[in-house]
């Protein structure tokens, strides 16, 4: 029976494996080619042919699909692009040296905002609503009313900290939610009020690195924040990158829980997407992956770049990626690799492999979770009824007992008064209960530690099987990647590494000892 059970499980993992939506690798094209440090890209969603991206220090664009590209404004690192969301020729630029604005398609640009501070003129985040603009920049949050022609800082709490991220869903545009370095804010009235919705603690130069082509007067606070995107069609489905992991609310940020990292390469995630379909992408440092509510799949198997800066996804499918080595496209519905097979699991099971069955078991053995436990419970409690309460008792009379000795006058002791011996008496009794053979007290507690060690046998049964697929996945892709991309490589290596010693703990050791016996 047991082994029936394990055998089920199996089985389920497979086809939960290999069912469903196929991921597989893309088929990624370097759209920028020599043109390298790429921060942002900003694609017209009425005609893909229109492609801007920005650079380190230039804004590029192209008019066909990449082919070609010129630069339309020069000397400027750019963090960001938007539309404006009325007039679609008209575009914003967020630059280290101030927002940048042109409505006709970059041919020409004017400044709409430049701070006081280095800090300030450094704009990160943008929100273009229709009655104002909503300006995220190292040094605070500054609002316009009028196009960008005055701007005004929001004061209070959003006052002088480092904005990272501005997002909102455009069918509930009055409530918005922004990233800082402080931690996750809220409005609910467009930005008149702000409330604080997830705190962290920032520092002084933290662990990022500074490129070197900031002359910024101040030290720069950093901390566990990353990025924000909300869901475009649920204003209240919110989903945060953090140094740590990702996180999600689904009540407009009262709560918040944390998402899956089943299948990410490290929980750093430094951007995140959702598409308007409410698909969820996440990018760690070089890697891409896409979420399908339960675990997350790698989308850049062959996309070999050190840093990934920014992601997108326009109307027909296709990904964009801004990274250190250019501008990357892929369409997510055209895949080069088939993904994960019954087939291959099968032929991995048998490849220098200890089987799902017997780590199972080995991990039900370590946590001391058998079913045969809980019989043994119920078999001694059985028992229980046969064997009989035994009473012994001992008495002891220690009363004064004495009596006179008599006899010849001429002997000593005659006519004296002698103690005699205690009294010592005992018993004992044999009582059996014979109800206790139909039920006793104990099958109460036992039921109770059943049900709780049935539930731990399964937790340790899920997390054991993930475990083990996941690393048969991971060492798919390791024995698939080429010889040179060592960097990629280093990853798997170090997954599979981590794999084998969650599955380790989990079984005592056993399962690295099978894997050095088949070795």
């Amino acid at each position: 029976m047991k082994k029936a059970g394990l055998f089920v499980m199996v089985v389920l993992w497979v086809i939960r494996l290999s069912s469903g939506k196929c991921y597989a690798d893309l088929d990624w094209v370097n759209l920028s080619r020599e043109i390298l440090d790429v921060r942002t890209v900003l694609v017209n969603e009425n005609d893909d042919s229109l492609i801007y991206i920005g650079t380190g220090r230039a804004v590029f664009k192209s008019q066909d699909s990449g082919n070609s590209w010129r630069i339309v404004l020069e000397d400027k690192r750019v963090n960001f692009f938007s539309f404006a969301p009325d007039h679609k020729e008209a575009i914003y630029a967020l630059t280290n040296d101030g927002l940048w604005y042109s409505v006709n398609q970059g041919g020409n640009w004017r400044v709409i905002f430049k701070g006081k501070s280095s800090a300030e003129k450094d704009c990160r985040a943008i929100a273009v609503l229709a009655d104002r603009i909503l300006l995220g920049t190292a040094g605070g949050l500054f609002i316009s009313l009028d196009k960008g022609r005055s701007w005004h800082k929001t004061g209070g709490k959003l006052d002088d900290i480092k904005i990272l991220a501005i997002t909102y869903s455009q069918k509930y545009p009055r409530i918005i939610y922004v990233a800082s370095v402080e931690g996750v804010y809220k409005t609910t009235d467009t930005g008149n009020s702000w409330s604080r919705v997830y705190a962290v603690h920032a520092t002084e130069n933290g662990d990022e690195i500074d490129d070197g082509r900031d002359d910024t007067d101040e030290p720069e606070r950093f901390s566990a924040i990353r990025y924000i995107s909300v869901n475009p069609q649920n204003s209240s489905n919110v989903f945060l990158a953090t140094g740590y992991g990702l996180y999600q609310s689904e009540n407009g940020a009262l709560s918040w829980s944390a998402v899956s990292d089943y299948g990410l390469l490290s929980r750093d995630a430094h951007f995140l997407y959702t598409s308007s379909a409410g698909r969820l992408y996440a990018a760690t440092k070089g890697t891409i992956f896409e979420f399908d509510g339960r675990r997350w799949h790698e989308l850049s198997f062959e996309l070999a770049v050190n840093e990934i800066r920014f992601i997108g996804l326009d109307e027909k499918n296709n990904l964009y990626v801004a990274s250190d080595l250019g501008l990357f496209k892929a369409n997510i519905n055209a895949t080069k690799r088939s993904g994960l097979s019954s087939g291959d699991i099968r032929e991995f099971h048998g490849r220098n492999e200890p089987n799902i069955a017997s780590v199972q078991n080995a991990a039900i053995k370590y946590a001391e979770v058998s079913p045969e436990k809980i019989k043994n419970w119920r078999r001694q409690a059985a028992l229980k009824a046969c064997l009989p309460q035994v009473n012994v008792g001992i008495n002891r009379d220690t009363g004064d007992l004495w009596h006179w000795e008599s006899g010849s006058s001429t002997k000593v002791g005659d006519d004296a008064l002698i103690k005699g011996n205690d009294s010592l008496g005992w018993d004992l009794s044999l009582k059996w209960d014979l109800a206790e053979l139909v039920f006793n007290d104990l099958q109460t507690s036992i039921d109770v530690r059943s049900r709780l060690m049935v539930q731990l046998r399964d937790d340790v049964l899920d997390e054991v099987t993930k475990l083990y697929f996941e690393r048969i996945r991971v060492r798919m892709e390791l024995e698939n990647l080429s010889i040179e991309d060592r960097k990629r490589r280093s990853e798997k290596e170090l997954k599979m590494a981590e794999l084998t010693a969650q599955i380790d703990a989990l079984t005592g050791g056993y399962f690295s000892g099978q894997l050095e016996k088949k070795h």
